[in-house]
């Protein structure tokens, strides 16, 4: 596994009111959310760089309220009037 460093001023931690760890964290998600969202990675692979299992990523992407499941509606609304 590879291993990244990020040196960030104290300051930053106590601005946010999260410990190092739990910024970790939220900058994993952040970046599996945002890659994830636009076709980047699979959710499968969102949910792995983010820590997690995909039931719990997909629930912390409902969390955030980021609308990842693209819908064309004029595509939608050929396939309703075939049914």
């Amino acid at each position: 596994m590879t291993k990244v460093t990020l040196e960030l001023p104290d300051e930053v931690f106590s601005a946010l009111r999260r410990s190092p760890e739990e910024f970790v964290a939220e900058l994993r998600l952040a970046g599996a959310i945002h890659w994830y969202e636009r076709g980047v990675i699979s959710q499968e692979k969102a949910a792995h760089i983010a820590g997690l299992d995909r039931t719990d990523f997909l629930m912390a992407v409902a969390r955030e309220q980021v609308d990842v499941f693209a819908v064309d509606l004029d595509s939608l609304k050929s396939e309703l009037d075939r049914g």
